[in-house]
């Protein structure tokens, strides 16, 4: 089978750091490339050790997750920012950003504010950035298309939205969707990938959350870039074609995401 991409893995994750170097090795059977998004401060520099030991594999981005956003929150993105200044670190998105409504509401505005800065930050840079969105897709959209330019690219992260909302994205012209573990076992998903565009689709785990079937009972539950193997594998089946189709389309998706990034062998 072709190797495929996990576009979206916190594999730097103490979740890991019991069995890392047997992850990366199952990883590597299966992946051509691991893209790692950031989330706050203390991830940094777990993330950054991640990379060294496979700079050709793995592929950092920088940005703070929705989740993270406190009320000091600026002076929080002005020392990300830092990171993304330093010549000596080279990263290929913005992000984890966005929005997220399921764990906490209260913090709304302050959410739209960092995410606005760092919409400006991708675009300054010409960088991918990469948006969570739980049980905020309309609202992340909404903020996406009130800014986008031929400059804002990147993608909608764990996508389960409807087919209305896939549509809307894919009108952009310049974002994809990313499909992870949920495909395995969510009948809505299932039903919305069937139908839609295979060209907008990339593939991710979201290491170490969302396990796919089988995995969803394993003990202890835990996600892993290797696991990208089974969300291909359903997306074909969903899609009445091959696993290596599957394969080729994504990884061209996740090249166009990614164009800096020099992953070889990509099929």
């Amino acid at each position: 089978m072709n190797k495929i991409i996990d576009t979206h893995s916190h594999l730097y994750s103490s979740k890991f750091s019991p069995d890392l170097d047997e992850v990366i090795h199952r990883a590597k059977n299966v992946l051509s490339a691991v893209f790692l998004p950031n989330i706050d401060i203390d991830s940094i520099e777990p993330m950054h050790q991640l990379t060294a030991k496979a700079p050709d594999f793995f592929f950092p981005m920088m940005g703070l997750h929705p989740t993270s956003v406190k009320p000091d929150f600026e002076a929080t993105l002005q020392e990300i920012k830092s990171y993304l200044d330093d010549p000596s670190h080279t990263y290929y998105g913005i992000g984890e950003t966005g929005l997220d409504l399921y764990w906490d509401k209260s913090t709304l505005a302050i959410q739209q504010e960092a995410l606005r800065i760092q919409i400006e930050w991708a675009k300054e840079r010409q960088l991918p950035i990469i948006l969570h969105a739980r049980n905020a897709i309309d609202e992340t959209f909404e903020m996406i298309a009130a800014r986008h330019d031929e400059r804002l690219t990147g993608i909608f992260h764990c996508f389960d939205g409807d087919i209305a909302q896939f549509e809307k994205i894919k009108a952009l012209g310049t974002f994809k969707v990313g499909i992870g573990g949920i495909v395995t076992y969510r009948k809505d998903v299932q039903a919305m990938v069937s139908e839609v565009d295979l060209d907008y689709i990339v593939l991710e785990t979201d290491s170490p959350y969302l396990p796919p079937e089988p995995h969803r009972k394993d003990k202890p539950r835990r996600n892993e870039s290797s696991y990208t193997r089974y969300v291909a594998e359903k997306v074909a089946e969903l899609q009445g074609i091959t696993y290596d189709e599957v394969a080729a389309v994504t990884n061209q998706n996740a090249l166009e995401v990614f164009p800096l990034a020099r992953i070889n062998p990509v099929l």
